[in-house]
């Protein structure tokens, strides 16, 4: 049970995703314009990886080293297109929000990274463990990065429709540079800075 909470919890902050390792940075800048964006995309990773983790390590000894990462591809592909027709299905608003990024979830290089770096070579609860803790890491990442870009970008923050709070200064005259890419790279290089400074979050 230790282990579970270290591995939960190094996914968190130590291993996190995006801000200590830098990976998944292109669905991480294409989606966080919102946080309804960044919710659904966080929920859709969650499956993903929960899914790819346990399958991974369930097989992980049967499956020849020769194979390993086709094997993993096809694996993750599965929960990939299960998760984007639940998606098209039940939340067809959100679906055309994420965009071609939903499927590409089958190459993002966390759920593939984990599944070649850590499921493959570790029990199932340990497994279960990395996942929730990534994802934790990975939703962090995108709730706070796109809070930043909403707040400055449209003076609103609203979660399922509902509007939070607004800030009425940038509401009436909101920094459009924030909703577009370039605003993406310049909030991400600004947290990225801090949290080096800070030492919050290092490999």
């Amino acid at each position: 049970m230790v282990r579970f909470w270290r591995e939960l919890i190094k996914g968190v902050v130590i291993s996190n995703p995006v801000f200590a390792l830098v990976l998944g940075l292109c669905p991480t800048l294409a989606v966080s314009t919102s946080l309804d964006n960044a919710l659904g995309m966080t929920a859709g990773v969650l499956f993903v990886l929960l899914g790819s983790n346990i399958i991974i390590s369930l097989i992980r000894k049967a499956v020849p080293n020769i194979v390993r990462i086709p094997v993993f591809i096809v694996v993750i592909a599965t929960f990939v297109t299960v998760i984007n027709l639940l998606f098209h299905a039940y939340v067809p608003s959100l679906y055309e929000s994420l965009g071609i990024y939903l499927p590409l979830i089958v190459v993002n290089c966390i759920v593939l990274g984990r599944a070649e770096a850590f499921a493959s070579k570790n029990p199932i609860s340990s497994s279960i463990a990395d996942a929730i803790g990534i994802t934790i890491g990975f939703a962090l990442a995108l709730i706070i990065i796109s809070f930043f870009r909403a707040l400055l970008g449209t003076g609103n923050i609203s979660v399922l429709g509902r509007n939070l709070f607004s800030f009425p200064g940038l509401t009436k005259d909101p920094i459009v540079l924030f909703i577009l890419p370039s605003g993406a790279f310049l909030v991400i290089a600004l947290l990225l800075a801090l949290f080096r400074w800070t030492g919050v979050m290092k490999e």
